[in-house]
């Protein structure tokens, strides 16, 4: 496998060679002033606190416009992965809305309480705490930036891995109405309507309301009338703005329903006890669980204040609350018997407030901060075994668990930067993080069936496992700092060190009976159990060395970083099987999660976009091309097992491709009283791994090709695109679990895969009042 990895990097290197530069999306380095010639003039990001052009941020930063992602067919967050390098957005195993999101090597797979996030993601500067209906679907949005590396200076919440920052559109000083619809393969249809309207000279007010849904990619051939992988979805957001000049107000709302039916995996194995053969289709399954419905309701507020002081100094408030529900069937072993199936409640609620103090001086800018959350995350599932429940006895085999994990952490950061000279500046910032988790973990052993979470219920329980009830607080104090020396107004370069730091906390899914006597004193107490459902901060240290350049007046915008992580004290969530009556079957299985070690993540990422054309044959037409490039070559240098050995060289990262790509090109070409735009793209991600253990559901690497037809009226008030999405119907893993390599649970076999979106065409018009 190492071999075929590294033929098919050379190959796409070469390739890359010959084309001579290979980064990002178009949107993301059209950083050129208006000066330079580019009609649509600078590309400005919020990724310091202080609107920049983005060739002048000392970060590794990818900003999509907008306007971008209408014209490419953008329809979810994750489908940006395709085009920043380094990133990895993806649908989490068995559920539509749970976001899994790594950035260089460093993310959150696993979606129940306890876990901080890798990856911080921001909607209007509010962080999202949870990882549940944290799919966003690309509506009303202006930008989304993309910050790699460490976030905490900056940013309200530490973040150990980079900051997704989702910026949805200001409200505009007169009336308007858009709407837009899409139309497409396996009966898509999505409406979207957005409306705003000045009150007054100082108030407005917008809307909007999206209605999408599809039919399924696949069926469910054991329920009758359910589809897999379908859509269907009602959501709104609300916006209320006052601008009088020095002070700026913006209360918003959203809210989200997803009805979709349950997204269930597809089997690779013959099941070993029914035989049960595999499926032709990929997105078509057998499972049976339906003990509870696949729903999701998500909704919460923003309150945004502003006030200019002074010419140098403003003060923001950034007051944020957000809540979820959701219910899911997870049915590991895909099959109508209950294998391992296990029905799920998520419930998250958080409330977080932010001050800022940001300074615009003539040489000395930056930013002063404070910020607060208390969430709560509430897990709760059933793991019903109840095929080997009958062979050991036990019928109705079902493992019961309530994980309620409190945060409540405070910071104090500041991030400033002097200017030196004209061409030389450097930037200090540093964050002082107190994290409290409070945790209560119980585990409950039924027979007789699912548990009283799912109504109506006739198990019985049987025995306590877990009954645990911790707390830990984790303090750190993370440094920045970069120089920054600009030999011209178009070119940047820059040397940063910065600390991301994540807290540690404890595993909702332990069993604190399976405990070993840490301590020695012969008895296996609180402190074994703390110990052993524990685990501790993890930490990386980043150094990057970056070039921004504006080059040929603007025609030709490059980045490049080059960078290198210490990761220390790995955190690795893991689940094993537990045989609680030494009969030699699993019959539950325990979580543990281990600071594994340490780990080595260090890379490269190239980003470019050029005008290679201006109008041609003096049609008015014009052409520009784009790509990203993302090396990584992450490996673990220690990584200690659940037994105590290192097993370094026989794990790998999970969701970390060595090398991302992308090409795409847009061709403009004057029609009738509009522009028509050919969009083409090429993306590539090489061979990754679903999971530390190397095993059956990893991915080798692929491309997918997409491609966009767009006219838009001169008059800029309607518009009409054809786009198809893997155009070469590519089947790839993107999730699943594997119950057959390391630990085995369930008697059939439990190996199933969850698939990217099939090729799909779709028509979209847009029309603005």
């Amino acid at each position: 496998m190492a071999n075929s990895k590294h033929r098919f990097a050379v190959s796409l290197l070469a390739g890359c060679a010959s084309i001579g530069f290979v980064a990002a999306p178009a949107s993301a380095q059209d950083e050129t002033t208006a000066e330079s010639g580019n009609a649509d003039g600078p590309i400005v990001v919020t990724a310091r606190r202080r609107e920049e052009r983005i060739i002048d941020v000392p970060l590794a930063v990818t900003a999509i416009s907008g306007e971008e992602l209408a014209k490419t067919g953008t329809l979810e967050i994750t489908e940006i992965s395709q085009e920043v390098p380094n990133l990895t957005l993806e649908v989490s195993r068995g559920t539509n809305t749970t976001l899994t999101a790594f950035i260089r090597g460093v993310g959150q797979q696993d979606p129940v309480a306890g876990f901080e996030a890798g990856v911080g993601l921001y909607v209007d500067d509010v962080y999202l705490n949870r990882p549940q209906a944290a799919v966003l679907d690309v509506y009303d949005v202006d930008r989304i930036e993309v910050l790699r590396g460490p976030q905490g200076t900056l940013y309200g919440r530490n973040t150990i891995g980079g900051a997704i920052k989702y910026v949805t559109a200001r409200l505009p000083d007169e009336t308007r109405l858009k709407v837009r619809g899409t139309y497409g393969s396996y009966d898509q249809a999505d409406l979207i309507v957005t409306a705003s309207t000045p009150l007054s000279d100082t108030v407005r007010i917008g809307a909007s309301g999206a209605r999408l849904s599809r039919g399924g990619f696949g069926d469910n051939l054991n329920l009758a009338g359910v589809e897999n992988y379908n859509k269907d979805v009602w959501a709104a957001r609300g916006t209320l703005e006052f601008d009088n000049g020095p002070v700026f107000i913006r209360l918003s709302g959203d809210y989200v329903k997803d009805n979709s039916d349950p997204r269930q995996g597809h089997r690779l194995l013959v099941g070993r006890i029914g035989g049960a053969p595999v499926l032709d289709n990929v997105y078509d399954t057998r499972a049976g669980l339906n003990v509870v419905e696949q729903e999701v309701e998500a909704y919460g507020g923003a309150l945004n204040i502003a006030v200019e002081v002074s010419d140098t100094i403003t003060l923001k408030s950034i007051t944020g609350y957000r809540k979820d529900n959701s219910t899911t069937p997870i049915d590991f072993d895909s099959l109508p018997q209950a294998d391992l199936d296990v029905p799920a409640i998520y419930r998250n609620k958080q409330v977080s407030q932010e001050f800022q103090l940001l300074y615009e001086g003539e040489r000395l800018n930056g930013v002063f901060g404070a910020y607060y959350l208390d969430a709560d995350a509430f897990t709760a599932f059933d793991v019903a075994l109840f095929t080997t429940g009958a062979v050991v006895g036990l019928p109705g085999l079902n493992a019961q668990t309530l994980g309620d994990v409190d945060t409540k952490t405070w910071s104090v950061f500041g991030d400033f930067t002097y200017d030196i000279t004209d061409r030389l500046s450097v930037s200090v910032g540093g964050r002082y993080t107190n994290d409290k988790r409070t945790s209560r973990i119980l585990r409950t052993t039924f027979i007789g069936g699912f548990s009283d979470l799912f109504p109506p219920s006739t198990a019985v329980p049987i025995a306590v496992t877990s009954d645990f009830t911790g707390s830990e607080t984790f303090k750190k104090f993370t440094p920045r700092a970069s120089v920054t020396f600009k030999p011209s107004e178009n070119h940047t370069l820059y040397l940063s060190y910065s600390r991301g730091f994540k807290g540690g906390g404890f595993d909702p899914r332990g069993q604190s009976s399976a405990a070993r006597d840490f301590d020695g004193d012969g008895d296996i107490d609180y402190d074994d159990r703390f110990d052993f459902l524990s685990f501790d901060p993890e930490t990386v240290d980043s150094y990057e060395l970056g070039w921004k350049a504006s080059l040929l007046e603007g025609d030709l915008n490059v980045a490049l970083a080059i960078f290198k992580g210490d990761y220390t004290d790995v955190q690795i969530p893991g689940s094993v099987g537990f045989d609680s009556n030494n009969d030699g079957v699993n019959d539950s299985f325990i979580g543990i999660t281990s600071n594994a070690g340490d780990a080595d993540v260090n890379g490269l990422e190239f980003e470019f976009s050029a005008i290679a054309g201006r109008d041609f044959a003096g049609m008015g037409s014009r052409f520009t091309v784009n790509g990203s490039l993302g090396v990584l070559d992450a490996e673990y240098n220690t990584f200690i097992d659940a037994f105590g050995n290192d097993v370094a060289d026989q794990r790998v990262f999970q969701n970390t491709p060595d090398i991302t790509a992308h090409m795409g090109f847009d061709l403009g070409l004057p029609v009738a009283s509009g522009m028509l735009d050919l969009i083409g793209s090429l993306s590539l991600r090489s061979d990754s791994s679903q999971f530390e253990l190397p095993g059956p559901l990893d991915q080798d690497g692929f491309f997918l090709a997409d491609a966009s037809i767009v006219y838009n009226h001169d008059s800029d008030r309607w518009s009409i695109g054809v786009h198809g999405k893997n155009l070469f119907d590519k089947r790839y893993i993107v999730a699943g679990y594997d119950f057959v390599t390391g630990t085995v649970l369930g008697r059939e076999g439990n190996l199933t895969g969850f698939y990217g979106d099939p090729r799909r065409v779709f028509v979209t018009g847009e029309v603005r009042f």
